[in-house]
């Protein structure tokens, strides 16, 4: 009877209740509908409602990203300097939460200024958004692996994170438009405000219950402790696997943002349908479905062999969408969007995954548990890679003399098609390329977990 407790027992440990499992999905849905509705509307915002030049808005995002280069690194080594009653990730959760939500309205505010002070005030508020983004975003990463040691459960995790981060971008960027109609009677100005507010209201709120619900359980010596910079990078010595997650997130994001945030321009100019934008957006929720097979695709093939077929679903969803650009023909648009969607949702749900196996790696190699350094990079080099696709998106809206309001030219319908479609298609293309080199076998991966457990359990005995 005892035996079979045990076993029992060992095949339970470190599943976690379902009110966290939730409140953990909970996070990303927030984050994603507040930080879905600046990715994807934002730049229309500047141009076509504030009366910033794409120029200017290209170039602002590029700035953004100079910025990045500190910020992400910045709060990685935070968190890990961090030693709290909470914890070290959990405390973020609740100390950035009322910033980020008050920047939020601020980003889609509209002060009547001259030109340049409008810039100088998209500069502040959309730099402000990104740096609180990184401070509200990179704890739900690092925390991940405190959470718990089990590598299924954490699959579980991220895939139920990842369903909720679709549900929450695809909600808002599907009802962004009819209600900034609704609230603004007219006016968009007041009404992308008034969608800002409820945005950051949601937020808000969820934030608080994620933070009274999620728990960091995996403690180990160092966790319990500030950690050094210089002891924290240790952890990223030849880790190769920590490497190709970064770069791939990088990539990855920057096609994702080039696309999304001309959505509306393509419809609108290149189609003139500007009434499908919802609908079309509406169908990233396909997204949701691959989400939810991840886990089970994953025991039968793996993560690598999942993310590889996701990357190549994602290409055949670019290529019908290709077609269906050069054709103009709006169902062929749809399939592709469909199939695109149906691949990004492997790969959406498996990012974080791929990191929390990197901070695992880091400390089996070298003996160093870091998430706040190794999870930070996956954060920096995502919103750097958005960041890139936003400074492309608006560059080449520019090099296309893309005028707001107004029939197109040739060569800037092509600048939008440039976008939406081809871009992507590349990052889609280099991302495949990248994942082949990873070397992390679901053997090596045993032979970790069972090396980390035994060392964690020694060290709690020890103390």
């Amino acid at each position: 009877m005892a035996r079979n407790a045990k076993v029992e027992q060992g095949k339970n440990e470190g599943i976690l209740p379902w009110n966290e499992r939730l409140s953990y999905g909970a996070s990303d849905f927030a984050c994603s509908f507040t930080f879905s509705l600046i990715g994807t509307y934002l730049m229309y915002f500047y141009t076509d409602v504030f009366g910033i030049t794409a120029a200017a808005v290209g170039t602002l995002m590029l700035v953004a990203r100079v910025i990045d280069a500190f910020d992400g690194p910045f709060w990685g080594i935070m968190i890990d300097h961090a030693h709290t009653k909470w914890g070290k990730s959990r405390p973020f959760l609740l100390w950035f939460n009322a910033p980020f939500a008050i920047f939020t309205v601020l980003c889609f505010t509209t002060p009547n200024l001259p030109m340049f002070w409008k810039i100088v005030w998209a500069y502040v508020t959309y730099i402000g958004i990104d740096v609180l983004y990184s401070a509200v975003n990179i704890p739900l990463t690092s925390i991940l692996p405190s959470m718990t040691e089990n590598s299924d459960e954490r699959v579980l995790l991220s895939t139920i994170r990842s369903l909720f981060s679709n549900l929450g971008g695809t909600l808002i960027s599907v009802i962004a438009l009819p209600l900034v109609a609704l609230f603004g009677s007219g006016n968009n100005k007041r009404g992308f405000f008034l969608l800002a507010v409820m945005a950051a209201t949601v937020f808000f709120v969820i934030y608080l219950v994620v933070f009274a619900n999620l728990k960091e359980r995996v403690q180990t010596k160092q966790s319990q402790k500030a950690l050094p910079i210089k002891e924290s990078l240790k952890a990223l010595k030849s880790n190769w696997p920590w490497v190709i997650v970064i770069v791939l997130n990088f990539v990855y994001w920057l096609g994702m943002q080039a696309k999304g945030q001309v959505t509306i321009y393509f419809f609108k100019y290149n189609l003139g349908r500007p009434g499908l934008v919802s609908f079309a957006l509406l169908f990233n929720a396909i997204g949701l479905i691959s989400v939810f097979l991840t886990p089970r695709v994953v025991v039968k093939v793996g993560k690598k062999n999942t993310l590889l077929a996701g990357l190549t679903i994602s290409v055949i969803g670019q290529l019908f969408m290709g077609l269906g650009a050069s054709w103009l023909n709006v169902p062929i648009i749809i399939i592709g969007t469909i199939v695109g969607n149906f691949g990004n949702g492997f790969v959406g749900a498996l990012i974080a995954v791929l990191l929390a196996d990197a901070v695992d790696y880091g400390e089996w190699k070298n003996g160093v548990r870091a998430e706040g350094i190794v999870t930070s990079a996956s954060s920096f080099t995502a919103k750097f890679g958005m960041g890139i696709g936003g400074a492309i998106s608006g560059l080449l809206l520019s090099w296309g003399h893309y005028v707001p309001n107004k029939a197109q030219s040739a060569s800037a319908l092509f600048a939008i098609e440039a976008n939406y479609i081809w871009v992507p298609m590349l990052a889609l293309i280099i991302s495949f390329v990248l994942i082949l080199f990873y070397k992390l076998t679901p053997d090596k991966e045993r032979e970790m977990s069972a090396y980390l457990t035994k060392k964690h359990f020694r060290e709690r005995n020890e103390e």
